[in-house]
């Protein structure tokens, strides 16, 4: 490459950058297929039956896990940050359910259902929902144990033991929220929804995979903290475009 700008962005000629990207095209192509073959592994993970009785309020009443189905094989939960206690849901939350609209119909023609689901009351999760313009289904997990049973909401006992999130018990953000360092725009998150950081990490991001047969439900997958970035529908676009995520 010829020179470098302020930046330190390199710059150069237009056979420079065809050289550079046919070796980055090789990366790409590996990549892909390093993603199909962790796609088939992830397919290949046992079921695990659910026999706990699940209760979930939605706007057509109550609901039972495998009345999310809605006679599809297959349901997504995306594992939304709002808890009893928000005021709004978590601005990353919101960012990536923005993406949700669009896509619902489009699961639905594969039989799969999507849903998110929060331990908030149902009446704030459909103001929420009204405010942002929103049509996917949205569940209320209050008085359920769904929430703390795939761990992505916590007691404050439990963050004070060491609470599993992401398969660990040493993430940092949920450190944060015992007084740890503050990373990852907790306390920024934190003050936009209305509350404290101790308050805002007893609920976590993930999402979890589900199927039925012959009336049995079973959970196939889950995934947190940056497993999610899969389906934040901004960052394929950040991650392509020149300055990356820039974050």
């Amino acid at each position: 490459m010829t020179m470098k700008t302020q930046e330190m962005h390199q710059t150069g000629t237009r056979e420079e950058w065809l050289a550079a990207r046919l070796e980055l095209l090789k990366d790409e192509k590996e990549l892909t297929r390093r993603t199909d073959e962790v796609a088939r592994r992830r397919r290949e993970l046992p079921w695990v039956r659910i026999d706990k009785e699940y209760r979930f309020e939605t706007d057509k009443g109550n609901a039972s896990l495998a009345d999310l189905f809605e006679e599809r094989s297959q349901l997504l939960v995306y594992h939304f940050m709002f808890g009893p206690d928000f005021k709004a849901g978590c601005p990353s939350c919101t960012s990536i359910a923005d993406g949700f609209n669009g896509i619902v119909g489009h699961l639905a023609k594969h039989d799969v259902m999507l849903w998110a689901v929060s331990r908030g009351p149902l009446a704030k999760l459909q103001a929420y929902k009204q405010r942002m313009g929103w049509t996917f289904p949205w569940a209320s997990s209050a008085g359920s144990d769904f929430n703390f049973d795939f761990h992505v909401s916590f007691t404050g006992e439990q963050l004070r033991d060491g609470a599993e999130y992401n398969f660990r018990r040493d993430d940092p953000v949920m450190a944060a929220g015992l007084g740890g360092k503050q990373i990852g725009g907790t306390s920024a998150n934190a003050a936009t929804i209305g509350t404290d950081v101790a308050t805002y990490t007893r609920e976590r991001e993930g999402m979890s995979a589900f199927a039925i047969e012959d009336g049995v439900v079973y959970h196939t997958y889950s995934t947190y903290a940056r497993g999610v970035d899969a389906i934040w529908g901004k960052y394929p676009w950040l991650d392509r475009a020149p300055k990356g995520r820039n974050e």
